[in-house]
């Protein structure tokens, strides 16, 4: 356990001041995104300047060196990752070092938008699983809440990405009275086509041009509901991230739950998050960060950029402050969610 601020000695391990290991590492390699979900981003976004982000090469040191700290798995995610351009040589090199480093694994989320035009190289390139994220089966409340997307291209996107051998697992965010009425369905869906699915409740995180309040729906409450419908017993399937897991009697299926409002996860956290400017949230629900971006592009070394994540771990506060209710209206963080990714 780190302490007083002190860098730990084994470059190797990333422990932080609750001794849990950070072994997770998800970089936001984009804040840009062809989809403007109302729960995500204002419709009239205005994102970062390009000049600011880092390059894929200086992304892809910061990733190696991070891996060199110990950390096993990589999510990229965004915004949209795959709309980065070159982003499969980002992919491509991280990839390449699953097996001969300490890295286990690279995993994206992805909107689905692009993977028609991905999902062989994704898979070519070690890609074994990803989540895609779709809150609706019916097309009109599908355009409603991502305002730009278009059902039937992820759809298909998703058909090749599992055709290509890739397996998939849906992200749902579970919102009251927009698509609440259609999650068993889209349940029974997702499992009838060998894909798992979690269900997420909406963030405060980002003017959003809307009140999140009118369609936070607690995820504690609606397994009520699902539980009415469906026999769910807790699973021991883990995937290094924040889910609860259950098995679905009915479907054969898994189901997982995010509930960092209703029932935070924050006690088993193994995460941190690096913005596409280099910029390292210790936590999602904190402002706290350190930024890379100047290390990056200045002349510091290897160990100076170590001793840095060793020192931004010790920060790592215990829990996020996530509140939302009719005396939270205001996001708990002014940072849209695309910033850091989720």
């Amino acid at each position: 356990m780190l302490e007083n601020n002190t860098i730990s000695s084994n470059k190797n391990i990333l422990m932080d001041p609750f001794e849990r290991s950070i072994n997770y590492l998800r970089i936001s390699v984009t804040d840009r995104c062809d989809f403007r979900c109302v729960y995500c981003m204002a419709e009239n976004m205005t994102f970062m300047p390009k000049a600011d982000l880092l390059t894929l090469e200086e992304l892809y040191r910061l990733a190696s060196i991070f891996i060199e700290c110990g950390i096993k798995k990589i999510r990229l995610t965004g915004g949209e990752p795959l709309v980065r351009k070159n982003i499969m040589w980002l992919i491509e090199s991280l990839s390449d070092k699953i097996g001969r480093s300490n890295l286990e694994e690279v995993t994206i989320t992805t909107n689905g938008s692009q993977l028609k035009k991905y999902a062989s190289d994704l898979f070519e390139n070690n890609i074994r699983r990803i989540n895609v994220s779709i809150d609706s089966l019916d097309h009109n409340t599908f355009k409603k809440i991502t305002r730009w997307g278009d059902l039937g291209q992820v759809l298909e996107g998703i058909a090749h990405a599992q055709e290509a051998g890739i397996r998939v697992k849906l992200n749902t965010v579970a919102l009251k009275g927009v698509n609440d009425h259609e999650i068993p369905s889209m349940i029974r869906w997702a499992h009838s086509n060998n894909m798992d699915m979690t269900l997420i409740e909406t963030m405060p995180m980002g003017d959003i041009d809307g009140d999140r309040t009118e369609n936070y729906l607690p995820l504690t409450e609606y397994k009520k509901r699902l539980d009415s419908e469906f026999t769910l017993t807790s699973s021991d399937y883990k995937t290094g991230g924040p889910s609860r897991y259950y098995d679905c009697k009915e479907t054969g299926g898994i189901l997982g739950l995010i509930t960092p409002l209703s029932n935070n996860f924050c006690a088993d956290c193994n995460r941190v998050r690096i913005t596409c400017t280099g910029k390292m949230y210790m936590c999602l629900g904190q402002d706290d960060s350190m930024d890379f971006n100047k290390m990056m592009r200045g002349n510091a070394s290897d160990q100076e950029i170590i001793n840095l994540i060793h020192k931004s771990i010790n920060l790592k506060p215990k829990s996020h402050n996530f509140i939302i209710d009719e005396n939270h209206k205001k996001p708990a963080v002014d940072r849209h969610m695309s910033v850091t990714g989720g």
